[in-house]
């Protein structure tokens, strides 16, 4: 089934908490000014009671930013966004309440889950497909379930709901540009192409290292750690978008096609002490702050012993990448951020007596927010003509000038389902790190610990020096 509609009212649930304040109206606000969600009625709903002053004082608050750096029509809309927007309490979780909401508002509509995994999933069971006004959308945050079995009951949840192409499982972390841009640089350029496999590649890292610490998440990431909340929830998709085959256009179904095809032959394979590592950080300094011991951060309970850095060697069973190591890492509280994909290409077979210097191989960076490319090659030095120097060609990618989740939000909107994750590629992600999370449960891979403000570990594959 196929339904490409213009969502007409954005209704979000969880609209009082941090993720609708934080990400979501500010993401909105940038899409309106830019006249991309015209006629569009905003609607929130929560558990809280709040008062139609107290939704607008956040909306206006949120929408400052964008309404300031406006054009004439631009403030106009977002003006008029704000006065036809309503608040509505209600309890998600019982029977009716949605629904008898959902009937009283213009459609088609997006239902926009702000709300954590299990309260979204109990919402949806309690829906039924008639309470659903025609064309209406469903907008999931990631995690996606817990499991790839709570992932494959949500989705029969879901579909027994709306068609899969109106459900939109968000993944905030790659906008459309950085997609796009990985897609040129592989498809585009005839002299990558053909080196961009298991003969020319000796490894592939993706890298999300954050100099942010806890930042009072415990409620969440103490029960989620980094392998869940970073490394299932996105570095799987990078490293899908990296390993790809090119597919034969860029649409939605050839694209996710593609990005499947390169999870189902994705796997961490044991002993998951070598092909595994977690670390916790202890407390340290990062810049001007103090940043206490993980297990003294308000919130968190030592005994679940969560890893706050996390890395896996994934490996891809097809004919393009079969035996080389896929290194994926992300982690918080580390002395430098780090977002980025490093291809470490083979040296070359043979380098002509003579020529000196050389003690590296070559590299290519794509930095992620915001995109950058550098390449790494060997060239001959000033002064010694024999001496080969290393020298780095940098560029700067072309982004969006929508904030990420904007860039969601025009998805949704739109009805192009690009950015979304389809329901067996979920599934996927979770089956690819589900032997790791069942060897650290068993101990089976050693809790480390590193400073916060440093490094992480130094003898891990994608350590760096300080």
């Amino acid at each position: 089934m196929t339904s490409k509609t213009t969502v007409k009212t954005l209704l979000i649930l969880g609209a009082s908490g941090d993720l609708t304040g934080r990400l979501l109206l500010p993401g909105l606000a940038r899409l309106v000014a830019d006249g991309l969600a015209d006629g569009l009625k905003l609607v929130g709903a929560g558990s809280d009671p709040w008062t139609s002053q107290q939704w607008n004082k956040r909306v206006a608050g949120a929408f400052a930013e964008a309404a300031n750096g406006a054009g004439a029509a631009g403030k106009k809309a977002i003006a008029a966004l704000e006065k036809g927007t309503e608040y509505h309490q209600l309890d998600v979780t019982a029977d009716g309440e949605l629904g008898t909401l959902l009937a009283g508002l213009e459609g088609p509509i997006a239902v926009y889950f702000a709300l954590p995994p299990a309260i979204s999933q109990k919402a949806c069971e309690v829906l039924t497909a008639q309470q659903l006004p025609p064309g209406t959308s469903l907008v999931m945050e990631k995690p996606f379930g817990s499991s790839s079995e709570s992932a494959r009951e949500l989705n029969k949840t879901l579909a027994a709901l709306v068609p899969e192409d109106r459900i939109h499982r968000v993944d905030h972390f790659l906008g459309k540009a950085t997609v796009f841009n990985i897609l040129g640089l592989r498809f585009a350029n005839s002299f990558l192409e053909p080196v961009w496999n298991r003969d020319h590649i000796a490894k592939v890292e993706i890298i999300f290292d954050e100099d942010l610490a806890l930042e009072g998440r415990a409620r969440y990431y103490d029960r989620a750690g980094a392998l869940k909340d970073m490394i299932q929830s996105h570095l799987l998709h990078i490293m899908a978008l990296l390993a790809l085959d090119a597919p034969s256009s860029i649409g939605e179904r050839d694209l996710r096609d593609a990005i499947s095809t390169v999870l189902r032959a994705s796997s961490i394979s044991a002993p998951y002490k070598k092909s595994t590592r977690r670390a916790r950080y202890t407390a340290g300094r990062i810049g001007e702050r103090n940043v206490p011991d993980y297990t003294a951060e308000e919130g968190v309970d030592p005994a679940r012993h969560t890893e706050t850095l996390a890395e896996v060697e994934v490996g891809i069973d097809n004919w393009r990448w079969k035996g080389v190591p896929f290194m994926l890492r992300s982690g918080k509280a580390l002395g430098r951020a780090r977002r980025e994909a490093i291809i470490t290409f083979r040296p070359v077979p043979h380098l002509p007596s003579g020529f000196e210097g050389v003690d590296a191989p070559n590299q290519l960076r794509i930095g992620f927010g915001p995109d950058t490319l550098q390449l790494d090659i060997d060239v001959n030095g000033p002064g010694n003509m024999f001496s080969l120097d290393r020298v780095t060609l940098n560029v700067e990618l072309n982004g969006s000038a929508l904030l990420p989740y904007g860039e969601v939000l025009e998805g949704i909107i739109s009805g192009d389902p690009l950015l979304s994750v389809r329901g067996d590629t979920a599934v996927d992600c979770w089956r690819i790190i589900e032997p790791a999370l069942k060897a650290w449960a068993k101990d089976s891979v050693p809790l480390e610990e590193y400073d916060a403000g440093g490094p992480g570990p130094a003898d891990w594959p994608t350590a760096v020096e300080r």
